[in-house]
């Protein structure tokens, strides 16, 4: 009987510690996933600020102001919501 209960220990460890592995995948792709996520919104931002700051200067004739203006508004509103997913990430894991 000695031999089957330790081929029952040693068949709990492999479930336990396949468990553990497959957690931890699913961890590895969620911050990769939000890591894209958050990186591909910075870009987005910045670059509708850029376009909307180019037709503008097109239509009004002034050439680098709007760009600049519209660029750096675009830069802001990415670094929020940057830190708007950040502070939903937070308050998943707790």
């Amino acid at each position: 009987m000695s031999e089957l209960d330790d081929l029952k220990t040693r068949l709990k460890i492999a479930k336990a510690k396949l468990q553990k592995k497959n957690e931890n995948g699913k961890k590895k792709g969620v911050f990769l996933g939000n890591a894209f996520k958050i990186g591909t919104e910075f870009v987005a931002a910045i670059a509708v600020g850029t376009i909307i700051g180019f037709i503008l200067d097109n239509w009004f004739d002034t050439k680098p102001i709007l760009i600049i203006i519209f660029f750096i508004f675009g830069a802001a509103a990415g670094i929020m919501n940057i830190f708007r997913a950040a502070k939903k990430m937070q308050n998943l894991e707790d």
